[in-house]
C-alpha cells in the first residue's frame, strides 16, 4: 500500500508504508524548480549542505541528518568498527578532527624496526607509503603516465606511422600516439606555467619591498592596506602596489603558496614530463615487475605541507560522523600519476589489513598495466571489500572518452567485478547546474552521483577549507558505505554497491552537461550515470535493513 503526499502539481513524494521496504523515491519532471530551492544559506547550511534532505531542507544532499535522527537514534546496537583505506597522498594523522579515527595496526610494535607480523611491512603502525624507501625518503614528484608510456614504447613506435602486426600492437600504437600528443601539449603548458610562477614570485617580492617603507616590520591586513590606499590617493605607483598585494591576500596567494606553485611548475618540467627521469630510483624497485615488492616506508604524514588532498578526503569521509570508522592511510599519490603497480599493491595491502571500504579519489588518462589493477580489484571482491573511486574532473563523457583509470573495465567492455563504484559529483543547486561543472559522467562507467561541490573539509595543520571535485563525492560515498557495513556486517560488497545505487534519488530534471569544449547541452540527470541517481543515506540504510533481514 502506498501513500502519496501532494506537494505541488508536479512534485510527489512516494513513501511505502511497509516498514520492511520503507524507502522513498523522488522524481522531478518540472522545469520551474527554482521556487523549491532554498534561496538563502546560513553558515551551517554552507558547511553541511551535503548532508541535508531535499524534502525537509529543500537542499539536494544525502539526507544524513534525517537518517541519523530517524533511524540511527532508534538502533539498539552501536555498530561495528569499519576500516576505510584511503589510497591517496599523505594524510595529517594528527589533525584534531582526524587523530582519534586513524587506524592502528595492533599487530605491530611501534618503532622497533622489526616486521612483527611478518607481512613484509616494517612498523606499519598507521598504514604504508608506497612512494618511499627504507631511508625515510619519500618520492613527492613522479612521472605522468603518458611520460612513462613514451619511455616504454619510444624504441618500438618512434618515427612510425602505422602498425598492423597485431590487434594488440595496433591498440598500443593508438595509445602511444595519444600519449605523444598529450605530452607535447602539456610540455608547452608547463613552460608557460613556469613563466607565470616567476611572475607571481617577482610581483610578491616587489610589493613586499615597496610596502616595507610604510609598515616596517608590522604585519598588515586588508584593512591596513585600505587605510594606506586612502591616505595616498595621488600616489599611482603605491596604489598599484596596494591593489596587487590586496588581491594576493584575497585569493590566498601567500608566500608559501607561490613558493609551492613555482616548485611544482619546475618539477613538472624536470621530473613529470622528463623522458630521462627515473621516478623509481628513490624507491629502488622495478615498476615493471609486480612481484618486486620490497619498497616503501611507514611515513604517511611526512610532507603534509606539500600534500593536502589526502587530508581533504579523510575529512570528507569522517564528516558522516560515524565514530566506528577508522582511516587507514595508504600513500600512492604524488605530484604526477600513480603507478599501476602501487595501486594494485595498495589495494592488496588494504584488503589484507582488514579494510572493508577502499576509497580511491584519483585518476589518470593512461594505464600501462591495467591487468594488475583488475586482479587487485577482483582480489578485493573475493574478500568482500568495496572499492569507491572518483569519476574525474575533466568534463569527459566517459561513454565516448573511455580512457580513464582506474576503472573496472577496458574500452567500455565487460566489468571485471561487482565491487567497484565510480562516483560523479553534484552541487547544491536544484536546477540546470545540479551536476558539478567539471565532473565526468556517462551511464556506462559512472555508477552514481554524490555531492562534491563546495564541501567543507579538513586541511593539514588543524585547518579547514571548502573544496570541490569528484574526489570528495567519492569520499562521502565511502563514508555512507562504511555506515552500511557497520550496522549490517552480513552484507556483501556487491550488495552495498547496489544498495547505494538503487536507493538514491532519481531526478528527471534536465541539467547542463559539461563538455571539454564548453559547448554544454541539456540532459536529464537520470541519464548521466548507470543508476541515474544521487546518493541518499536515509534510503540506503532502510534498504540495507530490508535486505539484511531476508
Amino acid at each position: 500500500m502506498y501513500k502519496f503526499f501532494f506537494l505541488t502539481a508536479t512534485f510527489f513524494l512516494l513513501i511505502n508504508c511497509d516498514s520492511k521496504i520503507n524507502y522513498s523515491k523522488i522524481n522531478f519532471s518540472f522545469s520551474d524548480v527554482y521556487k523549491y530551492q532554498k534561496s538563502f544559506y546560513s553558515d551551517e547550511d554552507k558547511e553541511n549542505w551535503h548532508f541535508k534532505d531535499i524534502i525537509i531542507d529543500t537542499i539536494p544532499g544525502v539526507s544524513l541528518k534525517r537518517m541519523s535522527d530517524s533511524i540511527l537514534n532508534n538502533k539498539n546496537n552501536e555498530g561495528n568498527e569499519i576500516i576505510v583505506a584511503i589510497l591517496d597522498s599523505e594524510i595529517d594523522i594528527n589533525h584534531k578532527e582526524l587523530k582519534n579515527s586513524i587506524w592502528i595496526n595492533k599487530n605491530e610494535i611501534p618503532n622497533n624496526g622489526i616486521d612483527d607480523e611478518g607481512n613484509g611491512f616494517i612498523d606499519d603502525i598507521n598504514g604504508w607509503n608506497f612512494l618511499g624507501n627504507k631511508k625515510g625518503e619519500n618520492n613527492n614528484f613522479t612521472s605522468y603516465e603518458y611520460t612513462r608510456f613514451l619511455k616504454k614504447y619510444n624504441s618500438i613506435f618512434k618515427n612510425k606511422n602505422r602498425i598492423y602486426n597485431s590487434n594488440k600492437e595496433s591498440l598500443l600504437f593508438k595509445h602511444y600516439k595519444r600519449a605523444k600528443n598529450t605530452h607535447t601539449a602539456k610540455l608547452e603548458y608547463a613552460n608557460e606555467d613556469i613563466e607565470y610562477a616567476n611572475m607571481l614570485l617577482n610581483s610578491m617580492l616587489r610589493v613586499k619591498n615597496e610596502l616595507k617603507k610604510y609598515f616596517f616590520k608590522k604585519e598588515y591586513n586588508l584593512k591596513d592596506l585600505d587605510s594606506l590606499k586612502k591616505k595616498f590617493l595621488n600616489n599611482k605607483k603605491l596604489q598599484e602596489v596596494i591593489l596587487i598585494r590586496s588581491n594576493f591576500i584575497k585569493y590566498g596567494f601567500t608566500q608559501s603558496y607561490i613558493d609551492n606553485y613555482k616548485l611544482n611548475a619546475e618539477e613538472r618540467i624536470s621530473k613529470l614530463l622528463n623522458l630521462n627521469h627515473n621516478d623509481r630510483e628513490l624507491t629502488g624497485d622495478n615498476s615493471d615487475i609486480i612481484e618486486d615488492i620490497n619498497y616503501g616506508n611507514n611515513l604517511v604524514n611526512k610532507n603534509i605541507s606539500l600534500f593536502e588532498h589526502g587530508t581533504k578526503v579523510a575529512g570528507s569521509i569522517l564528516s558522516v560522523r560515524n565514530k566506528n570508522i577508522r582511516i587507514m592511510p595508504v600513500c600512492i599519490s604524488p605530484f604526477g600519476d600513480e603507478h599501476d603497480k602501487d595501486i594494485a599493491l595498495a589495494i592488496r595491502y588494504a584488503v589484507d589489513n582488514g579494510a572493508k571500504v577502499i576509497n580511491m579519489s584519483f585518476g589518470k588518462e593512461f594505464s600501462l598495466y591495467p591487468e594488475w589493477v583488475f586482479n587487485a580489484i577482483k582480489y578485493a571482491e573475493k574478500n568482500n571489500v568495496l572499492i569507491v573511486s572518483s569519476s574525474g574532473n575533466s568534463k569527459f563523457n566517459l561513454n565516448i572518452i573511455n580512457d580513464y583509470f582506474p576503472n573496472d573495465n577496458l574500452e567500455n567492455g565487460k566489468e571485471v567485478s561487482d565491487n567497484f563504484l565510480l562516483v560523479g559529483a553534484t552541487s547544491r543547486e536544484l536546477n540546470e547546474n545540479l551536476i558539478y561543472e567539471y565532473s565526468n559522467y556517462g551511464n556506462i562507467d559512472v555508477d552514481l552521483f554524490a555531492p562534491g561541490e563546495n564541501i567543507y573539509t579538513t586541511l593539514p595543520h588543524n585547518k579547514y577549507t571548502f573544496d570541490s571535485g569528484t574526489s570528495l563525492a567519492s569520499a562521502i560515498t565511502s563514508g555512507v558505505a562504511a555506515l552500511l557495513f557497520s550496522y549490517y556486517p552480513n552484507l556483501t560488497s556487491s550488495e552495498v554497491k547496489h544498495i547505494l545505487m538503487d536507493s538514491g534519488l532519481e531526478f528527471e530534471l534536465e541539467v547542463s552537461t559539461p563538455t571539454k569544449d564548453n559547448k554544454d547541452k541539456m540532459t536529464p540527470f537520470n541519464q548521466l550515470s548507470k543508476s541515474g541517481k544521487l546518493l541518499n543515506a536515509y534510503n540506503a540504510l532502510i534498504m540495507a535493513d530490508s535486505i539484511s533481514k531476508k
